[in-house]
């Protein structure tokens, strides 16, 4: 098969396309065939040892990606041959990713693909999607599902973001009124595309006033990817009790707040990285998004706000550094 794989860690000059043996599946596993791989920004950092030392001899990167089952391994029952599936945290735990053409993973990181979901969307689910779904249920919701947000209003910060896209779509299926930030028209369209109900750009006005007005009461729930300059606007607009679900640094590597005028609103800073999430929680965010999946309620696409940028398996290099420099969308890894 062909793999791409890196012996150090560096830029994306150290990755190299190779051919290896297709991987067989030991017992609990299945063997995927890829068909599409997903490229975040979680893979180059790993890649480039910002996030991560390699500690093998070499890696294969590569968290998410959407195929068909090849093989399965000893006692796995839950899965057929032929079945299409999406993967998450595939190089979690062990050396081997996506951006090969076949990968072997344990069989709960292989979710089927509901009928009429392309591998596109496969592939685009993992990290951002179940990042969204954690980001939402770290307040009094723990599952996002038809109705379980009902009445409340959730705050998207950067809502044309991967993660801040799939929050968008979960929240508003999930019944929420949903507000998000943007910081231009072109970024508008896309939040609008994704379901928002409420776009405000945060270079024009007050913004903490135009969400007050929306939500008078303040915020249930806000997804943050740059707290270090938006705290301010945050607890402004926050409910008592409510939640701040962090899950980037963009804008700044420190947080300070003043705490006598934090303390009175009671609220709840939740710091999310996906690969240190409970084993429980990360089930039922593959669970619910599997469900928003089938459902239809979470898709990608230019018309969901989410523009598709391909590259060859041979052009891995070029999907990481598109990645790196900020590729607004999803950028994704023919495999077939």
């Amino acid at each position: 098969m062909r793999a791409v794989v890196y012996s150090e860690n560096g830029p994306s000059s150290a990755m190299r396309l190779t051919e290896r043996p297709v991987p067989k599946p030991g017992p609990g596993e299945v063997l995927v065939r890829l068909v599409r791989a997903g490229v975040n920004p979680t893979d180059w950092k790993v890649r480039a040892g910002l996030s991560a030392s390699l500690d093998t001899p070499e890696a294969t990167p590569g968290q998410d990606g959407a195929g068909v089952i090849e093989s399965l391994g000893d006692g796995v029952s839950t899965h057929i041959v032929g079945q299409p599936v999406w993967l998450y945290m595939t190089q979690r735990g062990q050396a081997w990713g996506t951006a090969a053409e076949y990968v072997t993973v344990p069989a709960h990181k292989a979710v089927e693909l509901p009928a009429g979901a392309s591998y596109d969307l496969g592939a685009s689910l993992g990290v951002p999607a179940m990042t969204a779904h954690r980001a939402l249920t770290s307040g009094a919701v723990e599952r996002v599902g038809p109705g379980s947000f009902e009445g409340m209003v959730v705050l998207v910060q950067g809502g044309a973001g991967a993660v801040g896209n799939a929050a968008i779509q979960l929240a508003a299926w999930a019944g929420a009124t949903v507000v998000t930030t943007i910081s231009s028209p072109a970024k508008a369209a896309l939040a609008k595309a994704a379901g928002a109900h409420h776009i405000l750009n945060y270079r024009e006005g007050d913004p903490a006033a135009a969400i007050r007005e929306i939500a008078p009461d303040g915020v249930d729930v806000i997804v943050e990817v740059a707290p270090a300059v938006n705290n301010d606007l945050d607890r402004a607009v926050i409910a008592k009790r409510g939640t701040i679900a962090i899950y980037a640094n963009n804008g700044g590597d420190e947080l300070t707040m003043p705490l006598r005028e934090t303390f009175s609103l009671n609220l709840r800073y939740q710091f999310i990285q996906l690969y240190g999430v409970e084993p429980e929680q990360i089930r039922a965010a593959a669970e619910d998004v599997a469900a928003a999946v089938a459902a239809g309620a979470l898709r990608v696409g230019p018309e969901r706000g989410v523009p598709l940028h391909h590259y060859r398996l041979e052009e891995t290099a070029a999907a990481h550094d598109a990645v790196e420099a900020g590729a607004v969308g999803k950028v994704l890894i023919d495999l077939e």
